[in-house]
């Protein structure tokens, strides 16, 4: 019977071993790995802005609102006057509202301006307590189109967009 080395086995099975551990050093660095990242950019998604068109006769104030934003949105317009005022919307497209708003029907698209005016009458005061003048002063407002799980457009009056961020007011 062959006599077996020990020494020859031996070092068969240290070469084995040692290749062994160059593959778990390479798998090792494969699994703890990881990368990080950091900063930021600031994005600036547009903005919904809207300018009223004001023309005044013997009439009263007449009222057409023009969305010079990036998006659609709602319209609303409101006044205030030392006297009384009467609204109406003679071709109709406007509706009374709460809080002596009137909203406009339509979603206003961005770039375009109201199809139909609003007009805002008032009687000049009389007697001896009468003022040389008076201003009427027209506030208007905006709110961006949002839309619900349906699909259907709607304007929520009490979110606020200022400084970047937004937020919703009770």
């Amino acid at each position: 019977m062959r006599k077996l080395h020990k020494k020859p086995l031996i070092m068969a099975a240290a070469t084995l071993a040692l290749t062994g551990t160059l593959a778990v050093g390479s798998a090792m660095a494969y699994f703890t790995t990881y990368s990080t990242a950091g900063g930021g950019v600031k994005m600036n998604m547009g903005f919904t802005e809207t300018v009223p068109k004001e023309e005044v006769d013997e009439n009263g104030k007449h009222i057409t609102i023009k969305n010079t934003g990036d998006y659609d949105c709602f319209v609303r317009v409101t006044a205030f006057a030392p006297v009384e005022l009467t609204y109406n919307a003679p071709d109709g497209g406007w509706t009374a509202g709460d809080a002596s708003y009137w909203y406009y029907d339509e979603v206003l698209p961005a770039g375009k301006e109201t199809e139909t005016e609003l007009n805002i009458k008032y009687t000049f005061p009389s007697g001896d307590d009468k003022p040389e003048e008076f201003n009427i002063v027209v506030i208007q407002e905006c709110t961006p189109v949002l839309y619900d799980e349906d699909g259907n457009p709607y304007a929520d009056w009490n979110h606020v967009i200022k400084d970047d961020s937004t937020q919703t007011t009770e």
